[in-house]
């Protein structure tokens, strides 16, 4: 099968899918509200200092965007990178996902601000509000590396698998130049490791009844250059063995291993096959966007000639 480009052709702002469409009026909501009522962002961001009792901004922090700018590139990554992923995973589980990443992003997030504050006593660390949608567009773009690692994107001519990589470098130097985006930094951090995590030994494929993606084109170390990687794997093992060792152990015991290791003749298998059904939807959609384009310029045509 071809492999698709990832162009941008005249119905590119076409076939949103409806769970997009929906989180997206959450996040425009969101930001309206605390540009109309100000005082909603010290019970919806996450402030570290107010988080008990207000136990809710873990799950609230990430859909709230506090400035235009966040609004507007947030629900831009929505459309675009959910109406790929969300095909792929289905509804369900590509909701899941989005729940999961940006819960987990707001605790471990709390979690280093109180941690930052034991170290400097700062107590800008407690009460800075820290909201944003950023965690869970980082995950998409770790979906994208799984999915279509070696897809090129168009002008750039980058592939795929170097999107998380290269957006955590990006905002790692702009975080030298603006204080502000340094408060984005950790929850960018997060929001990749937690969903590579997700998708690495939690994520459920029913068609295998198995779980996580134990490909070694998925390992942590693909994350950095060839060169770092024999640096990268011994310290990626002693956190995979302090996060993951109970549940590499309980898999093992089902027969299968979901380590940096092999997975008994399925590893290649499942590896190939996510990416085939990758690149079949995202050519279905590329292949309707085209049609569509192609009809609307007929309908064009024929009124004109009917007008003439």
């Amino acid at each position: 099968m071809s492999t698709p480009s990832l162009s941008v052709g005249a119905g590119a702002f076409s076939g949103f899918t409806r769970l997009c469409k929906g989180l997206a009026v959450v996040l425009i909501g969101g930001h309206i509200v605390v540009q109309f009522l100000p005082q909603a962002v010290n019970y919806l961001a996450l402030i570290p200092a107010r988080t008990i009792p207000f136990v809710w901004n873990l799950l609230t922090a990430g859909y709230i965007e506090q400035s235009v700018y966040g609004v507007v590139v947030s629900t831009l990554g929505l459309l675009f990178i959910g109406k790929l992923l969300e095909p792929v995973w289905g509804s369900r589980e590509f909701l899941k996902f989005i729940f999961v990443v940006n819960f987990l992003t707001s605790i471990c997030t709390f979690i280093t601000a109180i941690a930052l504050y034991y170290i400097t006593m700062n107590e800008n660390y407690l009460y800075l509000p820290l909201s944003g949608f950023y965690g869970v567009l980082s995950g998409f773009l770790v979906g994208i590396k799984q999915i279509i690692p070696d897809q090129e994107l168009p002008l750039l001519k980058i592939k795929s698998k170097w999107l998380p990589s290269l957006s955590i470098l990006l905002s790692i130097a702009i975080s030298f130049w603006t204080a502000q985006s340094a408060t984005y930094l950790p929850i960018l951090i997060f929001g990749t490791y937690i969903s590579w995590v997700y998708l690495r030994y939690w994520q459920r494929k029913p068609e295998t009844k198995l779980k996580g993606d134990p490909s070694d084109d998925f390992a942590f170390s693909t994350f950095f250059p060839e060169f770092l990687r024999p640096v990268i794997d011994p310290v990626a093992s002693i956190f995979h063995r302090m996060l993951c060792g109970r549940f590499e152990a309980s898999s093992e015991s089902q027969g299968y291993t979901l380590g940096g290791t092999t997975l008994p003749g399925s590893d290649p298998i499942e590896a190939s096959r996510r990416r085939e059904r990758g690149a079949r939807a995202l050519e279905e959609r590329l292949a309707a966007e085209r049609l569509g384009a192609a009809q609307g310029t007929e309908e064009s045509g024929r009124d004109a000639t009917e007008s003439v």
